[in-house]
């Protein structure tokens, strides 16, 4: 299985009518069906944002660093794949299918080690089939599947 780095964005609104910028990863239809990544890790970042509740510069920045770190770590051996980004409404969240989060975990705090201690809150649960993904797809329009 070839891990491409296609992405497609949607958009969505919060409760408030904030603007929430949806970033998808294309062509993960064999890593669904392959049923080794089962479980989903959530990894949310909330800020103060500006007056549309998006980040400034330094906090995006800061946020870049880390996602790069941890997309690195984790899709080396394609222990978890980066799936959705969602940014907006004053906070960021980065999903990741992995094939366990134990080791997910370890890889988080290794990759994340040289940094400042950044405020993230971590989510997971099992999804074997992609819901959550299934749910973002669809956003972005289009009569295809993935």
């Amino acid at each position: 299985m070839k891990l491409s780095d296609k992405w497609f964005t949607a958009f969505s609104e919060d409760d408030n009518g904030n603007l929430i910028t949806i970033n998808g990863r294309e062509e993960l239809k064999e890593f669904k069906d392959s049923g080794k990544l089962k479980e989903r890790a959530e990894i949310t970042w909330k800020y103060e944002g500006d007056s549309h509740a998006m980040p400034d510069v330094a906090i995006a920045e800061s946020m870049e660093k880390m996602e790069l770190a941890l997309k690195k770590a984790v899709e080396k051996d394609k222990l978890g794949i980066l799936t959705g980004i969602y940014t907006g409404s004053n906070q960021k969240t980065w999903v990741f299918y992995t094939r366990t989060v134990r080791v997910f975990g370890e890889r988080l705090n290794e990759a994340l080690a040289p940094f400042e201690v950044f405020p993230i809150e971590i989510y997971t649960e099992l999804d074997p089939e992609w819901e959550e993904y299934t749910d973002m797809y669809e956003m972005r329009g289009g009569a295809d599947s993935f």
